[in-house]
């Protein structure tokens, strides 16, 4: 018998993000960040998302000056909140975002992700 758990309620907020590429507000161990999703997947059963970070919070106060360092891998069941961005903010990437192996480590399951300028599958 397999048992199916239901995603965390911050995933459909995060896929839909991801989908149209828009940013989003979370809050993650007390932290306010402004992310843009751009894949989600499971790592060990537990959903996870990684964010391109634009803005916020971080463990180290600051974002790092180094674009290709703001990346984010969040385990989506410890976001507290997640709520879109305004309309007029803008999807951000860096040039260190690889579509075939969008993860910086192993996971379980790349579930969707942004694979290209244009699209997410």
């Amino acid at each position: 018998m397999t048992t199916i758990i239901a995603p965390p309620a911050a995933w459909a907020l995060l896929e839909a993000a991801l989908r149209t590429r828009r940013p989003i507000h979370v809050s993650y161990h007390n932290r306010q960040r402004l992310i843009c999703p751009h894949a989600l997947g499971h790592n060990h059963n537990r959903p996870i998302v990684l964010g391109y970070q634009t803005g916020g919070h971080t463990s180290t106060g600051t974002l790092a000056a180094d674009p290709t360092k703001r990346w984010r891998w969040l385990f989506v069941d410890e976001i507290d909140q997640a709520v879109p961005a305004d309309p007029t903010s803008h999807w951000q990437t860096a040039d260190n975002y690889n579509p075939t192996h969008p993860f910086p480590h192993a996971v379980d399951e790349v579930t969707i992700a942004i694979t290209s300028p244009t699209t997410a599958t």
